[in-house]
């Protein structure tokens, strides 16, 4: 495969996932077509050596094994993490807000997000939904309503002087989006029902009673693109960490079936990764512990195995940008298109350490890949990936990585167009390495 033919299967998966639930619909078709057989937590599994599995927890979160033809007590895990949440705005739980003839919605903030960039923009809305069925069962279904259908208006220039002057966003005020304008000024207009005919638009959802929750995002119906004069750069919502979770997956596909390798992406990791199906959650040991007590008859196996094992944490990195040169320290300035990037911390908010570092340059020396290094600035604060949650949590060797990105947490961010496919090519070779 190509740059090329990878970022335009890059750009595709990520317009079709605007959610987390949509992310991981998504990584499972193509694990599907792969030959991957789909495990159920609630079922006993069955699991054989030289095999492709995978399973998901509460439709966000996604792990995917190949358990290879070896012994794994001597040769480990090939392990690669990534997220498949992103910042952005939730839609309240009762969110209608009628105001001078206006329809709003009521938006929560979602993690970290850079607020600015989110006016303006023709928003769609997308999730989950549950609802009541015939005979009152309860079900959900997957939306997206892929059309514009709301937009947060700034504020003319001529009624605040000053915001060019730096003022801060209040999200309870500021960020409803605007919807529509009903009839005559109708109050009567219920968000529930407007869901109710969306769902009974999509496949078993046309036995749909009523709406019982939803957990519902809005976000940017502009398309990704490779923007520049030469297409040098790709544009997009989600970069974090959608492309991580698309390159490990087409490694993991691309992989050798004789070695163990697995793929985990986690939900949450932009709000703390506390949950059933983030990082600090079981969901990972647990997999690992069912699939090693399904093959070994030893209590310490999978300790055993985890002792030989190596995690890439991987997750978007800093590329520094030309404007703002003075917010990296001076010898750690990675540059996009310029290699993939290793993310060191004193303080283990990166989980790298010399070992991991070191056999990550190695398998970019043998591919000829270009690398770099990203250290925090000494007198700021550095944030944190899924690397040290899962490294605490199961004990393995773990190396945070990524691909250099402007713009991180914004609606649209930005990252070289060579960087994903030179970090795609890596992970391979780490999963086939024996």
């Amino acid at each position: 495969m190509s740059s090329t033919g990878f970022n335009q299967g890059l750009l595709k998966f990520i317009q079709q996932s605007p959610t987390p639930f949509h992310a991981t619909a998504n990584l499972a078709q193509v694990l599907d077509k792969a030959g991957f057989t789909r495990l159920d937590e609630g079922s006993r599994w069955q699991v054989k050596k030289g095999s492709g599995y995978y399973v998901t927890r509460n439709d966000s979160s996604l792990i995917a094994f190949k358990t290879g033809s070896k012994d794994l007590t001597q040769t480990g895990l090939r392990l690669a993490g990534a997220h498949t949440d992103s910042p952005c705005l939730k839609i309240k739980p009762t969110p209608e807000v009628h105001k001078l003839g206006y329809l709003q919605l009521g938006v929560e903030v979602y993690g970290g997000a850079l607020l600015q960039p989110w006016f303006d923009r023709d928003l769609s809305i997308a999730g989950r939904i549950h609802f009541r069925s015939d005979g009152d069962s309860i079900k959900s279904v997957l939306i997206d309503f892929k059309k514009p259908v709301a937009v947060i208006p700034s504020l003319a220039i001529h009624l605040d002087r000053a915001v060019n002057e730096g003022r801060a966003t209040n999200a309870q005020k500021e960020l409803p989006p605007v919807l529509m304008q009903p009839a005559d000024g109708d109050e009567s207009f219920s968000f529930d029902d407007l869901l109710l005919t969306e769902v009974r638009k999509t496949e078993g959802g046309n036995a749909a009673q009523a709406v019982l929750s939803h957990e519902l995002f809005l976000y940017d119906t502009q398309p990704p693109a490779l923007v520049g004069l030469n297409e040098q750069f790709i544009a997009a919502a989600r970069l974090d960490n959608l492309l991580s979770c698309y390159l490990s997956c087409e490694s993991l596909v691309a992989s050798s079936d004789e070695q163990a390798s697995v793929l985990v992406c986690n939900d949450h990791e932009e709000v703390g990764s506390a949950s059933a199906s983030g990082a600090q959650g079981p969901f990972l040991k647990k997999v690992l512990q069912r699939w090693i007590d399904a093959i070994y008859d030893s209590s310490d196996a999978l300790e055993r195995i985890l002792h030989r094992s190596t995690l890439f944490s991987i997750d978007n990195a800093h590329g520094v940008h030309p404007n703002y040169t003075e917010k990296h320290d001076d010898q750690h300035q990675p540059i996009l298109n310029a290699g993939p990037v290793i993310k060191i911390n004193a303080n283990q908010r990166y989980a790298s350490n010399s070992q991991s570092v070191a056999l990550f340059k190695s398998l970019c020396e043998d591919l000829e890949v270009s690398c770099q290094s990203f250290v925090m600035r000494s007198d700021m604060a550095c944030g944190s990936t899924i690397g040290p949650l899962t490294a605490t949590e199961i004990g393995v060797n773990t190396l945070d990585i990524g691909v250099p990105t402007f713009a991180m947490h914004s609606i649209r961010e930005l990252a070289g167009a060579e960087d994903a496919f030179a970090l795609q090519r890596v992970v391979t070779s780490f999963y086939n390495r024996g």
